[in-house]
């Protein structure tokens, strides 16, 4: 079997699609979803997909693919998103400890509202000597998702009371690196608005030390 690869222009056939797709197989147990294809070099681009053969999942149907066809829906999908809510459970759990250890537990504010609409939240507001920021986490696989992230949360923090204080967009996935998102931040059209900032874990944890946690008096002190 002679597999094609991706390059501008060339023409793809149902065999060497399904050459590709079973290579696809071999190496993870599974078919791959629409984000996968275009990182794969033996498909052809999800674009094409679509517009010659009406998008991934019928063309599965179209070549009698064995195993689930649709992705988005299933047994897939419901172990996808139980993986996912776990990873963003333990994630959250790992920055709010963190948070605490440094500004104190009575400091950090999970699921911090805005206003009292209950819509628009961050995930962790924290009060320091500065007047406070909001962090706001995420966890994307790869370079497309991150922008995709990012793009969907900066509609997010459009408010005027929402640019108060400092954001910081916390990427998580540590497979993409402080540099790697700074290209991403300098190449976007669409900046990121003054105060706001995209971090990786190490650089947070940087941040951090550089804020001045906030002094509380106790109860004990004030009645002295």
């Amino acid at each position: 079997m002679t597999l094609m690869t991706q390059r501008l222009g060339r023409r793809w056939g149902l065999e060497d699609i399904k050459d590709g797709l079973d290579h696809f197989y071999n190496e993870h147990g599974r078919y791959p979803t629409s984000s996968e294809v275009d990182s794969f070099l033996y498909l052809p681009s999800s674009r094409t997909f679509q517009r010659s053969f009406g998008g991934l999942v019928e063309l599965r149907k179209n070549i009698n693919l064995s195993g689930q066809s649709d992705f988005r829906s299933g047994e897939h999908s419901r172990k996808r998103t139980l993986t996912i809510t776990k990873r963003a459970y333990a994630i959250e759990k790992k920055v709010c400890e963190h948070l605490q250890k440094i500004f104190g537990n009575e400091l950090v504010h999970r699921e911090y509202f805005f206003t009292d609409d209950k819509r628009t939240r961050a995930d962790f507001f924290v009060y320091d000597a500065g007047g406070g920021f909001c962090v706001d986490v995420f966890y994307p696989s790869d370079l497309r998702n991150l922008t995709g992230c990012l793009n969907s949360k900066l509609n997010k923090y459009l408010a005027k009371y929402m640019k108060e204080y400092p954001i910081i967009y916390l990427q998580m996935n540590e497979k993409i690196e402080q540099e790697t998102m700074d290209k991403v931040i300098r190449n976007k059209t669409r900046k990121l608005p003054q105060g706001q900032f995209l971090m990786s874990w190490e650089s947070f944890r940087v941040f951090c030390n550089t804020r001045i946690p906030l002094k509380i008096q106790t109860s004990h002190k004030l009645y002295e």
